[in-house]
């Protein structure tokens, strides 16, 4: 199988990697989360001049036609600069409902304004009692006249309070736990009878919690079948998981260049540390964790887009399960190797780790997708 990027690909990959080098140093990254929204409205603009916010959209829809490998190459270098911007929420998770999911005149409407960076959507799925669970959902959603009303409690909506739109996923029918039975609802941020409560997570981002009471929707911002969104729902959970691994090898990349230029530096007892063979052991633990998880990320990038849902959610399964394995492990040798000054929040790495650890937990955590691969027979017998 050839694993090389095509002349659009590396132009791709060169564009933004110069654009995190020359714009998102870790000095301008916390000015940029000291802002009023928690991220740079004037990056957020240049993401749009690059054409990124378009790359994952179809040309038909005033996108660029990008697929899984081109989501693969942007993230990744995300990754690297810890990007603060909806980037993720926006044109992955409610990017990919409107792909999949929305109707013509949805996409025709919402997609330009999400290309011209005009337009920033969040995904509301987990609820407070769900944990993994997509299905789980009590948000309720019952017909009235033409339209829906919502009413239920929405949480850790990413960049939820800076969306102008949030996709809402709700119960038109059936138990709480049931498959079948779920819609999805596109809820502007200022309708009347939603609330939200806007907070910092632990690796700087913004989330909210949303509360919705009486909320009215109507019809023609209903995406799908309202009774039959669950299918879409699961399809871009393991796109997203797949982009989310590619931005933990980002992540891991630059722990270990950080690392190493730490061990090449410090000195102890007259001599860098470096040289202490068993800390150049660790240096190698670090290496082949990040090479594991970036073989496993590209596993995940070429299944992504795999019509045959158990044969992409095993291949999502193994890798989002490798990405929590090694985050543990790189996390924690990369700590350890800078001493206490890895703990503080003057220094990059202590960020990169709550980042990786963050990312662990998007979507079901190691323990939870090596359960979930379990159930679904374990990797296919040509890559075990």
């Amino acid at each position: 199988m050839n694993f090389d990027l095509s002349e659009e690909q590396r132009l791709l990959k060169d564009s933004v990697e110069r654009l995190m080098l020359d714009s998102y140093g870790f000095d301008q990254r916390r000015k940029y989360q000291a802002e009023a929204c928690g991220f740079s409205e004037v990056m957020w603009a240049r993401y749009a001049e690059l054409g990124l916010l378009a790359l994952p959209f179809s040309e038909e829809h005033g996108g660029f036609g990008g697929g899984a490998v081109e989501t693969m190459i942007v993230m990744e270098a995300f990754g690297k600069a810890l990007i603060l911007e909806p980037y993720f929420t926006t044109a992955i998770l409610a990017g990919g409902i409107l792909r999949h999911g929305a109707t013509e005149p949805q996409k025709a409407e919402l997609i330009p304004a999400i290309a011209k960076g005009h337009l920033k959507l969040a995904f509301a799925y987990a609820e407070p009692q769900s944990r993994y669970d997509l299905f789980d959902v009590e948000t309720q959603a019952k017909k009235e006249g033409d339209g829906w009303r919502l009413d239920g409690v929405k949480a850790l909506v990413l960049h939820g309070a800076a969306a102008d739109n949030i996709i809402v996923s709700a119960r038109t029918s059936g138990a709480s736990r049931n498959e079948d039975g779920i819609g999805l609802f596109l809820v502007g941020r200022n309708a009347t009878g939603l609330k939200s409560r806007s907070y910092s997570t632990q690796d700087g981002l913004r989330a909210a919690e949303i509360r919705l009471e009486n909320v009215r929707v109507e019809a023609a911002n209903v995406i799908g079948d309202p009774s039959g969104a669950f299918p879409v729902i699961s399809r871009v959970a393991d796109e997203a998981v797949a982009a989310l691994c590619a931005e933990a090898v980002g992540c891991f990349a630059e722990m270990q260049t950080i690392t190493l230029d730490y061990l090449k530096t410090r000195k102890q007892f007259g001599t860098t540390i470096g040289s202490f063979q068993a800390l150049q052991h660790r240096a190698v633990d670090m290496f082949v964790e990040l090479e594991q998880s970036r073989s496993m990320a590209m596993y995940a990038t070429m299944m992504a887009s795999e019509n045959n849902p158990s044969e992409r959610e095993r291949a999502i399964s193994a890798a989002k399960a490798q990405i929590g394995q090694s985050a543990k492990t790189i996390g924690r040798q990369s700590i350890q190797l800078h001493g206490g000054v890895g703990m503080t929040m003057e220094h990059s790495i202590g960020h990169y780790f709550k980042h990786v650890t963050m990312i662990d937990m998007l979507f079901g955590d190691a323990d939870h997708h090596l359960r979930r691969l379990a159930l679904l027979g374990g990797l296919p017998a040509e890559i075990e």
